[in-house]
């Protein structure tokens, strides 16, 4: 098989990569063992290695531990659970935890068990519509810069040239990830600096009290 065969490979397998579909959530509280079950079995496709595991006891204990996932209700996880422990997923492959934690923190407190108005599950079906969407677009995105690779290296031997040529596009894709990444961390840094939780706030309100019930008394 020669490169560009094998790159076809490759990118045929993009379509399928699971992304768990809102209609296929539980619409029941589950145990530990159930969350697992149901996280490995729709997001399968995305493994590296066959052995890879998507989501461990332990892995799901810390993140609690980070405050990055509420505590379950008498050992059970709701759908909201569930979609928190879907972003984290996708987010943990390039962000640190205080980043993702900080990035859900604000959608956590608002919509995470809301029964009015807006929920995570409402939040959840536009980003997967969007996700199934630009899937597509990537993918000719990433054909477009494979071929544009092949112009790179033209005049050297053909025992050098395929490798060079995979060696830049594989740059290319690198850097733009870097690129991505670095525009999400900087958005977290900056946008997400002054966020306050509803606790916070409450407080400074209950303090701001206190401090005009002193002052009329002195």
């Amino acid at each position: 098989m020669n490169l560009d065969e094998y790159f076809e490979k490759v990118v045929a397998e993009f379509q399928n990569i699971n992304h768990i579909n809102p209609k296929d959530l539980p619409n029941i509280d589950l145990y530990m063992d159930q969350v697992t079950t149901f996280m490995d079995t729709k997001l399968t496709t995305t493994k590296r290695r066959e052995d890879d595991k998507i989501l461990t006891k332990t892995m799901i204990n810390n993140y609690a531990k980070n405050d990055l996932l509420p505590a379950p209700v008498k050992k059970k996880y709701s759908k909201d659970h569930m979609l928190t422990l879907i972003f984290i997923y996708y987010f943990k492959h390039m962000l640190s935890i205080t980043d993702i934690q900080t990035l859900l923190k604000p959608i956590s407190d608002k919509y995470f068990g809301n029964k009015n108005g807006l929920d995570l599950d409402e939040i959840y079906k536009v980003i997967y519509a969007n996700s199934k969407r630009d899937l597509a677009k990537i993918t000719e995105e990433v054909k477009s810069q494979f071929e544009k690779s092949k112009d790179s290296f033209t005049e050297e031997p053909d025992e050098d040239r395929e490798y060079l040529q995979l060696f830049t596009f594989l740059c290319s894709m690198a850097f733009e990830v870097y690129i991505k990444k670095h525009l999400i961390e900087q958005v977290i840094d900056g946008y997400f600096e002054n966020y306050e939780s509803p606790e916070a706030k409450d407080d400074k309100k209950a303090q701001k009290k206190d401090s005009k019930k002193d002052s009329k008394k002195k």
